[in-house]
């Protein structure tokens, strides 16, 4: 497999001789307002660019929504896909708000589904803890097999949990992405996996390497690359967590 980080947690993902896109994230920088109630709000989002061009980013076989929030499925994602283009969500609900865009090929990831020959299994996820769950809502994330493959595990938008643990247990992966960043709003937690979230999750699977994604994209995500660098640099996992730049690519 190779796994490009666009930016955010947009990652172009080969995996047995298909393309899939995640949580396509494509407004030109600063496009968007500020995430309300958080810090930062001098800061409009995207706060980067990317230098993949959207041609090549949207070059795909199938796209994948872990969730509807704006930096995983933006209105230029909306824009510049094709109508056409095969696409997985999380539930029967972002199914049909998707197609209600016009896309056609719309289909509902459910405890274990398949792209072709690729075996794509729904993972659960907590965008957060207690009442802040009930602005960020549902989320998911996805376990990729193939007998030519290692197992990779996309965790989405969540903490550290049970949800991940199970996912872990369950599908034995050697490759894990998380979405870090430790976002977070003015009230209540942060909303995707913080520093030590991050550790925990390779703690958890010590046959895997974990790569940390969602950072230095968002005016909302706190924790930066280096932070996260120099938290890992004292763990005993420091060799199996990854934090790539944007559009570094990975091969496993």
């Amino acid at each position: 497999m190779k796994i490009q980080l666009i930016r955010n947690a947009t990652l172009v993902l080969r995996y047995a001789g298909k393309k899939f896109l995640i949580d396509p994230f494509l407004s030109d920088k600063g496009a968007m307002p500020p995430f309300p109630n958080t810090s930062n709000q001098h800061l409009s989002n995207p706060t980067v660019s990317f230098s993949s061009s959207i041609e090549e980013i949207i070059d795909v076989d199938a796209v994948i929504v872990t969730h509807l929030h704006p930096d995983h499925f933006d209105e230029k994602a909306k824009e510049v896909l094709p109508k056409d283009m095969t696409i997985f969500a999380q539930n029967k609900e972002d199914v049909e708000v998707i197609k209600g865009e016009g896309f056609q090929n719309v289909f509902s990831l459910e405890e274990v589904s398949a792209f072709q020959d690729v075996t794509l299994s729904r993972t659960d996820g907590k965008h957060g803890e207690g009442e802040i769950l009930k602005q960020t809502g549902e989320v998911c994330g996805v376990a990729f097999s193939h007998p030519d493959e290692k197992t990779l595990y996309i965790a989405g938008d969540t903490l550290f949990n049970h949800d991940v643990k199970e996912a872990i247990h369950a599908h034995q992966p050697e490759v894990i992405v998380v979405n870090a960043g430790a976002a977070q709003f003015l009230e209540g937690g942060p909303i995707t996996m913080t520093k030590e979230d991050v550790v925990k999750t390779a703690q958890e699977a010590p046959d895997a390497t974990v790569i940390a994604v969602h950072m230095e994209s968002l005016n909302h995500c706190l924790l930066t690359r280096e932070e996260l660098k120099h938290f890992i640099e004292s763990k005993d996992v420091s060799n199996r967590i990854l934090i790539p730049n944007d559009a570094e690519s990975m091969s496993f």
